[in-house]
């Protein structure tokens, strides 16, 4: 059954292009994104120590809050290709810029991919200098700049709302080495709200912390993480409040999808931990349990066993719980089945009701802590024997 996309929408003052420079293969690998004008401009970057060249330049450039552009390559990362993989993302940016008729420092570069390889600079020369023909603003130029980013995904990632006037339009991607702030992965909201670069940057932050920041696929941290923000203004103002509501929406709408095409994966975990006595506990012990390879293993057998669980909230030392408060419930909160020692204690949980719960394509848990006011939910996906497959010959 093909996969059914969420609807598209141009941004007015927008355009894309995603096409094939033959970096690893015949796929789309390189993407560009083009303002008319100079945009407000926020950033959220990976927190890994060793970084990859372009989040190093896209760190300088970002400072004083404009950018007109973004040029991305896939299938090659520029990670610990020393400086002449610096002066390669400066290369990208000046003949981006060069094209665009625009300053270099206007322009962010994002590469992923294979770390450790230098890009082919001359295949990303002859891209930079074809953006003028090949750059449009139809849903079709969209969906190709979504492709072009793609590494190990399965399908590309976007979403769109309008905010009053204003249209605002995310794209993502990422698949591995999702964990803990953010992922392998790169984001990008185009919207032509006017937007203060102040409040551009604040809302970011904490609509990244609430999406991107609570999936994760295999505890990896990624050196080439990036989101962007870019608000060209051409709607005028919209309602602030309003705005970060849709912003959020599509954001955790494009982390759910990223848990979902995780490596290998058949299953999307949507897991929420309540009754905790501080927010890091909850998100800390959410954590422990969607990271576990016990408890994604579990998942994705349809394995009841539910003593991976306990044991994922009992090794999480700063928050001890107690066994007599500790439920599990697998399914929605309006039709679930709970596991917890009173359960236990009287014979009447049903192993196989879970098992074959479990065998559903979204798993909805809820993890009872104790009895305190916190709750966090976290995204992730089962373990597979796919997902070896693909990271035992990555770069072969």
């Amino acid at each position: 059954m093909a996969k059914e996309y969420p609807p598209l929408k141009s941004v007015p003052g927008f355009s894309w292009l995603g096409i094939n420079l033959g970096i690893k293969d015949e796929t789309p690998d390189f993407g560009v994104i083009a303002s008319d004008c100079k945009c407000s401009a926020a950033g959220v970057f990976t927190r890994n120590n060793i970084q990859g060249a372009p989040v190093i330049i896209g760190r300088e450039h970002i400072q004083d809050g404009q950018l007109q552009a973004i040029v991305v390559n896939s299938k090659i990362a520029n990670v610990a290709t020393g400086q002449s993989g610096i002066e390669d993302a400066k290369n990208m940016c000046r003949w981006t810029a060069s094209s665009l008729g625009i300053a270099p420092e206007q322009v962010l570069p994002s590469s992923t991919g294979v770390i450790g390889k230098r890009l082919p600079i001359g295949k990303i020369q002859a891209g930079c200098e074809s953006i003028p023909e090949k750059l449009g603003s139809s849903t079709g130029h969209i969906e190709s700049f979504a492709r072009a980013i793609m590494t190990t995904d399965t399908n590309p990632k976007w979403g769109c709302e309008s905010i009053g006037n204003a249209t605002l339009l995310g794209i993502a991607k990422g698949a591995g080495m999702i964990e803990p702030d953010m992922a392998t992965m790169l984001g990008y909201f185009a919207t032509d709200a006017s937007l203060s670069r102040e409040l551009l940057q604040k809302m970011l932050r904490r609509v990244v912390d609430k999406s991107f920041n609570r999936i994760s696929i295999d505890t990896d941290t990624s050196t080439s993480d990036t989101v962007i923000a870019l608000a060209n203004g051409h709607a005028g103002e919209v309602d602030p409040e309003k705005f970060e509501e849709a912003f959020t929406r599509i954001a955790i709408n494009l982390a759910k999808e990223i848990a979902r095409d995780g490596e290998g994966s058949k299953k999307l975990i949507e897991l929420t931990v309540s009754g905790a006595e501080s927010q890091q506990m909850a998100l800390q012990i959410a954590k422990s349990i969607v990271n576990s390879p016990l408890v994604k293993t579990a998942i994705h057998g349809a394995d009841p066993n539910w003593g991976r669980f306990v044991m994922a909230v009992g090794k999480v030392f700063e928050f001890p719980v107690r066994l007599e408060e500790l439920s599990i419930q697998f399914g929605s909160e309006s039709q679930h089945m709970t596991v917890n020692l009173h359960n236990l204690n009287s014979g009447s949980v049903k192993l196989d009701t879970i098992s074959k719960y479990l065998q559903n394509n979204e798993i909805q848990l809820k993890v009872i802590v104790g009895k305190g006011g916190f709750a966090e939910t976290v995204w992730g996906c089962d373990l597979t024997k796919e997902y070896i497959e693909i990271n035992s010959f990555y770069t072969t």
